[in-house]
Parts: structure tokens; sequence; C-alpha cells
């Protein structure tokens, strides 16, 4: 048998010819074996099943990347998608939603034909019906069933999902200028998704399934976090999940089928006409409520800036008179800011905020007294007073942004009486299709990529460069504190990948293809594929996507 060599970590290997990844994990690696997802093949991303046929540089990847997680979680919807059909036969389906405490919400369908068309109800998920499902996604665990890869054409795949009946597959693929398209199969199910899989049933080891499908963290591998249920969350992306239900578009497929059509005006001028009137509400709740100071937080990208002026029109229109602050301006100076664990001064922490000034800053306000505002010069790094003051008369609100707005040591001590508090991110209410969610986070960051080329001048490299440490600090000082808000906002809208690819696609293509950032590029580019391209004419320039693109109102 012909041999070639396999470098990993600076030693080299002698193996067959023509012998698969898996097959040098089994042999060479003493450890578990299964940590090991996928590897890059000469800096090339690869499915451990894949066949060496020359001399190559090999790294694995372990399931504790984010590359290795979004992995297996994305092999443990497949498992759990064709444990439903073997559990409850044709007529049913799975419609994977959106995450939900660390977990992704599900709903089972059963479908039926109502005249010349087919349509979906959804069905209760019983405890017999989750019983038999998990005991069949063991079954399938312990059998060690191989995932197999099956490279078709993309016309094939269109007829395959005809005949199945699984539409939103079909519209997908009627749209995809790819020649190819990879479906895998576990035994005889068949089924399309975006990104490798494992090689085999009997990697997907750890799981939970309520009815919301619960996977291990990046973190604690081989744990199933305890479900932490988010009523407000959970409400806010119910209302999304509405919001495109009544719109007719819930996949990417039916969105291009819009633009093609001819109907996406519309359907732009009705969405940004469903966030104009729940702004209108959220500015009728703080006057009903009389509140004087309004908190506005959310993770990087969420469209916080055009939504605070928006919301500040509404509150002019309902006879009140806002005041922006900006929380930065609060900042200790330099020489107090804490530092991190490298050294580096922590500018995400609350103790990077001068809270005591800010309590007494609010308290006074609220008494009735008129108090300096400062400003913080970021290249000298302390506040600075520019002769700026405030007062708050009958019909005045604060209306303050910032990343720790919602954190209740922010506002310690002052009445909640007087508080409004507002939650905002971009919540992905669009799908791919049934089986393969878009998570919100590679919405937040396209928005970035492009927001901060156009006004930062940082190209893609260094945004997606600096994205691990930005959702680090989200995750520790902004999501512990979504449930605090009195009211949620989403500004995800429908159309927006579909306007911003044009915008995103060549900062993109300008990553080199031999930085650590590349392989996340390709992977953004692959993504807004799925997508139909069109122009921003008749996007309003109040619209929260102007922030990103560019041309609004609020020159921001």
């Amino acid at each position: 048998m012909e041999k070639i060599k396999v470098t990993m970590d600076g030693q080299v290997y002698e193996v067959d010819k023509f012998s698969a990844i898996t097959e040098f994990v089994h042999a060479h690696m003493q450890e578990n074996k299964q940590k090991y997802v996928l590897a890059f093949c000469n800096r090339k991303l690869c499915e451990l099943g894949k066949l060496l046929d020359r001399d190559v540089e090999l790294k694995l990847v372990e399931k504790t990347s984010v590359i290795g997680m979004d992995t297996y979680k994305r092999s443990l919807t497949f498992l759990m998608v064709k444990a439903f059909s073997d559990v409850m036969g044709s007529g049913y389906s799975v419609k994977v939603m959106y995450s939900l405490g660390k977990g992704y919400y599900c709903r089972l369908l059963k479908n039926f034909r109502e005249g010349d068309r087919m349509v979906s109800e959804e069905v209760p998920v019983t405890k017999d019906i989750l019983f038999r499902v998990k005991n069949r996604m063991n079954e399938l665990v312990r059998k060690d069933i191989a995932i197999i890869k099956e490279s078709v054409s993309t016309e094939e795949a269109v007829q395959r999902f005809a005949k199945q009946g699984r539409f939103d597959k079909e519209r997908l693929f009627r749209y995809r200028r790819v020649s190819k398209a990879n479906l895998y199969s576990i035994e005889d199910y068949e089924d399309y998704f975006y990104g490798y899989m494992v090689p085999s049933t009997g990697y997907i080891t750890w799981y939970d399934t309520g009815f919301t499908l619960m996977a291990p963290t990046r973190e604690e591998p081989e744990i199933i976090p305890e479900f932490e249920p988010r009523e407000k969350l959970f409400s806010v992306l119910k209302t999304s999940d509405e919001w495109s239900q009544t719109l007719d578009v819930s996949n990417v497929g039916q969105l291009n089928e819009c633009i093609t059509k001819g109907d996406i005006r519309e359907l732009m001028l009705v969405h940004e006409a469903l966030q104009e009137k729940q702004i209108a509400q959220i500015a009728d709740m703080i006057r009903a409520g009389e509140k004087k100071i309004v908190l506005i937080a959310g993770p990087s990208s969420s469209g916080k800036t055009t939504f605070s002026h928006r919301l500040s029109v509404q509150l002019r229109a309902h006879g009140l008179r806002p005041y922006p602050l900006a929380l930065d301006n609060y900042f200790v100076d330099r020489e107090h800011t804490p530092k991190d664990e490298n050294g580096n001064y922590d500018f995400e922490c609350i103790e990077a905020m001068d809270l005591d000034l800010f309590h007494s800053d609010m308290k006074k306000l609220l008494a009735g007294e008129e108090i300096p505002i400062p400003t913080f010069n970021f290249k000298q790094g302390r506040k600075e007073y520019k002769g700026k003051k405030l007062k708050l008369n009958a019909g005045d609100v604060l209306v303050a942004e910032g990343i720790h707005a919602l954190n209740p040591l922010m506002t310690e001590g002052l009445s909640d009486d007087s508080k409004f508090k507002i939650y905002i991110s971009a919540l992905t209410q669009i799908y791919i299709d049934d089986h393969n969610r878009i998570p919100t986070t590679d919405g937040r960051l396209i928005r970035r990529i492009v927001r901060d080329a156009r006004t930062r001048g940082n190209d893609a490299r260094e945004t997606i460069a600096m994205w691990p440490s930005v959702r680090r600090g989200e995750e520790k000082y902004i999501f512990p504190y979504q449930e605090e808000a009195d009211v949620m906002f989403n500004s995800a809208l429908i159309y927006e990948l579909s306007v911003i690819k044009q915008y995103a696609e060549p900062l993109l293509f300008s990553v080199p293809k031999d930085c650590d950032e590349y392989y996340e590029a390709k992977r953004l580019l692959k993504f807004l594929d799925y997508f139909l391209g069109m122009g921003v004419t008749n996007i309003p320039t109040n619209s929260i996507l102007r922030e990103f693109v560019g041309g609004g109102c609020f020159d921001v």
C-alpha cells in the first residue's frame, strides 16, 4: 500500500494513501477520540471522512472550539430531526426556531393539503412523544451509524425535496447559483444542512430535549446546561415569528421569491411600519407611566443609536421632551480603569463606570436640580465639563444608552417608578429553511463589518478578529440582564441581509487566505450566497438598517 506523510504539531506520521482522517485519529490519538469533529488539511477545513490522497499538514478541530461546537450542534439537530421522523412518520415535520436559554426552541408540525396548497399546523409535543424520540436518539447513537454525504446537482436537490413535499428546501435551492449541493443522510433519512457534519451518530453523546433541544457548551462539552426560561425574550421572539407569518416570509426561499416577483417594496414598508408602531407603543408606555429616565441596552450592532433617535421622535409626538445621554460619558478616568487578566484595560466591566457620580447626578435630576453633564475624552482618558447642563422639568425625559444600562448596579438607589428599561437586539426572524436557523450573532457581525468599514476605517479582518472579545463582553455584561427590561425590541428586519450583502461581500472577499480570519470570512460569504441581492432605494431614511449602510436621516 502506497504511503503518504501527515504532519501534525511538528510530528510526521506515515499513513496509507486514501485512508480517511478518522482512521488517522483512531490510530494515533490516545485520548477521547470523539472530541475531534473536523480537521484543517493544509489550512482548508474539511470533514473527518475526507480521504487523504497526498502529503498534508493536519490540524484537528475539537468540539470545544467555535467551529467544532457549531458542527456538533448541527449534527445533533440532524439526529433529532431523524428521530422525530422515525417516531412520528410521514405527515409530520420539525421546525428548528430560535436560540433560547442555551438551546434551540423547536415546533412539531402536522402537514396536510388544503385545496391546491400544503399547510402546517403546530402539534403539542407530549411527554410520551419526547420519551420515544429521546429513546430513538439514544438508539441511533449506540448504533454509531455513519452520516453519509452525497454531492448532487442543485437541480436534482430541487426535484428530490419537491417529491418529498419539503417545500422550504425546494424553494431554497431554486434560487441557488451553485451547481452542486451536499445532502446528508442517516439510514434512509436525507436532509440538507448549512455546514459540515460529524462522521457518525456515535459522536453525538451529549444532549437533551424538552422540546428545547439542549446541547453542551464549548466551555463544558460533556455537561448539558440547565434550561433557563427567559419569558420576555421568548415573547419578543414569538412576536417576531408572528410578524414573519403575517408577511408570509419565514425562510430565505420565500424572501427570494418575494424579490423576484417584485413584491419586496411592500414587504419592506410593512415591516418598517410594524417596527414604528411598536416604538410608538413604547413611547406611549413611557408617557403613561410618567417615567423620567429611559435606559436602553443591547449588544453590539443592535441599532441602539437609531432606535434611541426614533424613540425620541415618538416621545416628542407624545408631548414629551427627550434628552439623550450616552453612558460612556460616565467612564472612570483612565488611571482608575480596571485591568483584565492580561493586564489590558477592561472597558467592558461595570467597574469601568463612575457609578458614584452617575448615581449622584441622577438623584439630583430627579429632585429637580440642575447638573453639569460630563463628556468623556477618549484620547485623554478622562471626563471633561464643557458647560453643558441639564435640568428635568415637567414633560422632560432622559434617554440614556449604554451596555450597562440594565445592570441593577447602574441605577442602584434610584426609584423604580422613575425608570423605564428597554433591551434591544437584532433577533433574526428568518430561517434558511426549517432545519437551518440563522444565528443572531451572524446578522450582527455582518452589520458591524459593514458599519466599521464605513465609519471607522476597519477592514473585515479587523472586525472579525475582535468579534470573539466583543461576544465575551456581551455574555458577561449584557445578556444576563436582558430579562430586567420592561420591554424588548427586535431591530432585525426580514429583508436586511438581501440589502447588506452587496456591502459585505467585497469586504469579506478582501480577507487574505493566509490569516486566521479567512475561514470565518469564507463562511459568511457562503451564507450570504443564499440571498438574492436588492438595492437601497426604497429603504426609509429613518430605518435602523441605515445605521449600517448609510444614508440615514439621523447621521449615524
